[in-house]
């Protein structure tokens, strides 16, 4: 369909609860159904929360939080991703939904992870973060190039990146390499810096808008931004962390969610300090006519001078070689998504084979 209309949530996770948070996960992508949205992306690490703790006091005191973290994450084969899925299928809804990764292979490893799951409640596109942003490698290992795949869905051809790597020209291209027309950009709800008098090294809402109009308007794709909000558990449970902790995040720049057309203009309403959902009417239509000025995956690039090339191959730890058993027993995703063969060369949604 060409005409259709998107949403964004602008939203804060039941802090380290994984059941109230898919909980809550599943309330609003009913809400955003009942208000007539094919499309809802969540934000980064919303399931169970972005680990802001890491920005706050030394890595040495973060046990705890590093351990209840990963007790209240989940994996892309598990039950409570199972949940959203059902939801997806009840409400006829595509759901982007970020979330804390625990691995098949190691009891201590998370991912910042993404999955793109279509109506019908399957799992179209599963993403780890390439590479974890300063702080965050205190919590997330890195992820590999599996995921940067273009979805093609009845809302229009899909692609997402997280956070950081909205900034990599190259992880940006890949997308609109793949005739993206709807882009989904995740971010946490808060960039700390270091005191009130460093708040302003920083502006966290001005680079997402940037970074936003700016894929927009080379990719003449829609860009849904979801990024994190922290309610008032939140800013409670991490300001009693350190000493500093609470004036830190007082004066740290909060993330905003918007949707930006393919002019790279922001289009409908936007969120910054108040918890909900953004939402836009979009026309895929208008995607067409700037790419006859500016095609940078077409006629306005030199492929005989510049080439790309991206290893799509997922990246694992141990590969087993047992003739009775020919197949890993512990693939990721339960084979949903194994990314051995290129599915862009195949028929069908990408991560079928």
């Amino acid at each position: 369909m060409s005409h259709s209309k998107v949403a964004a949530a602008h939203v804060a996770p039941v802090f380290l609860d994984l059941n109230a948070t898919i909980e809550k996960v599943c309330s609003i992508v009913r809400e955003a159904a009942t208000n007539g949205a094919g499309l809802i992306a969540f934000p980064e690490t919303f399931v169970p929360a972005f680990p802001v703790w890491s920005a706050l006091r030394s890595p040495i005191y973060n046990h705890e939080l590093f351990q209840r973290l990963l007790a209240n994450s989940m994996r892309v084969d598990g039950a409570e991703m199972s949940r959203v899925r059902e939801a997806a299928a009840k409400h006829q809804m595509i759901v982007s939904l970020g979330f804390n990764e625990s691995s098949n292979y190691s009891v201590g490893t998370l991912y910042n992870s993404n999955v793109l799951i279509d109506r019908d409640g399957s799992i179209l596109n599963h993403h780890r973060k390439m590479v974890p942003t300063f702080y965050e490698k205190l919590t997330w290992s890195p992820g590999d190039g599996a995921g940067l795949r273009v979805c093609d869905t009845d809302c229009g051809r899909i692609g997402m990146l997280i956070c950081g790597e909205n900034t990599n020209p190259l992880a940006r291209y890949t997308m609109m390499a793949q005739a993206e027309q709807i882009h989904i950009s995740t971010y946490p709800p808060v960039w700390p810096t270091h005191g009130p008098e460093e708040s302003h090294n920083y502006d966290l809402a001005h680079a997402i808008r940037l970074r936003a109009g700016a894929h927009s308007f080379e990719a003449k794709a829609f860009n849904i931004v979801s990024s994190g909000y922290m309610d008032d558990t939140m800013v409670r449970n991490l300001s009693q962390l350190s000493a500093d902790a609470g004036e830190i995040l007082a004066a740290s720049p909060r993330s905003v969610s918007l949707i930006t057309g393919p002019s790279g203009v922001s289009i409908g309403d936007e969120l910054c300090n108040d918890e909900g959902i953004v939402y836009a009417e979009i026309d895929l239509a208008d995607c067409v006519e700037p790419k006859q000025f500016h095609d940078v995956s077409g006629g306005y690039n030199r492929f005989d001078i510049f080439q790309l090339t991206v290893n799509r191959a997922a990246q694992r730890p141990v590969r087993f070689d047992d003739p009775a058993n020919p197949e890993d027993p512990i693939a990721r995703a339960d084979g949903i998504l194994s990314q051995e063969s290129d599915p862009s060369e195949s028929s069908g949604h990408p991560g079928e084979r």
